[in-house]
């Protein structure tokens, strides 16, 4: 699995990169990275390894060099920081499903956008629950879905989850229901499930079914002189 996720990471690069190995520091030039925003640091650590992208030659060895220390994040001085995101992946052996009532929509349902209006807009930009591709998987409320994911492909390899619930259904394992139908989707297609948490119940969420933490992703704005 660990092969797959180093391949979906080195393709993000939009660079010619092999994976590091653990201990590894690998620094590379590429402006049109998807690792982060244009202009951006985007750092990825995978058991031990770390690949980073910069959008230009001045900025390698000072990335580096800081990657190097005990907190990079500090040496680096960003002028804005996303992350870290913990990255957790599902393995088929290691799934762990969560049976429930789910209902499947499709794409864009009239249900599942009134879900992402109905709660705060922070809550509904960490759950990007409005850029997934595949089917939502739901579970309702009388009329009214209060829980729903799904997920996008990334480059083919994984699926990337999203899961929203409105905080009235928040505590009642329904996340972990919802989420536990669309990763089973992902498996049936051959993609590797990933999950993205930046909050301990999300991470608990994912290590519930079965998914394991293998690293941290975050993406810095460095200053420019002046700055």
């Amino acid at each position: 699995m660990i092969e797959r996720v180093w391949s979906l990471w080195t393709g993000l690069t939009r660079a010619s990169v092999e994976a590091p190995k653990p201990g590894e520091i690998c620094v590379v030039v590429s402006p049109e990275s998807l690792l982060c925003p244009p202009g951006w640091v985007g750092i990825v650590r995978i058991e031990g390894a770390t690949l980073a992208t910069v959008p230009d030659d001045q900025m390698v060895d000072r990335v580096r060099l800081a990657l190097g220390q005990s907190d990079p994040i500090t040496a680096l001085e960003p002028a804005e920081v996303v992350g870290p995101a913990w990255l957790s992946y599902l393995d088929p052996a290691d799934f762990v499903p969560c049976g429930g009532d789910v209902e499947r929509l499709p794409v864009g349902h009239p249900a599942v956008k009134d879900l992402i209006a109905r709660v705060d807009q922070a809550d509904a930009d960490e759950a990007g629950l409005d850029g997934i591709a595949s089917d939502a998987f739901v579970v309702r409320d009388a009329d009214e879905v209060i829980s729903a994911s799904g997920y996008r492909p990334w480059l083919d390899t994984a699926a990337h989850l999203s899961v929203l619930t409105a905080p009235g259904g928040r505590g009642q394992g329904l996340a972990r229901v919802v989420a536990s139908a669309a990763a089973a989707d992902a498996l049936d297609r051959g993609l590797v499930p990933q999950w993205r948490a930046r909050v301990e119940p999300s991470r608990r969420v994912a290590g519930a079914l079965g998914f394991r933490e293998v690293g941290s992703q975050v993406r810095l704005r460095l200053p420019f002189e002046g700055d």
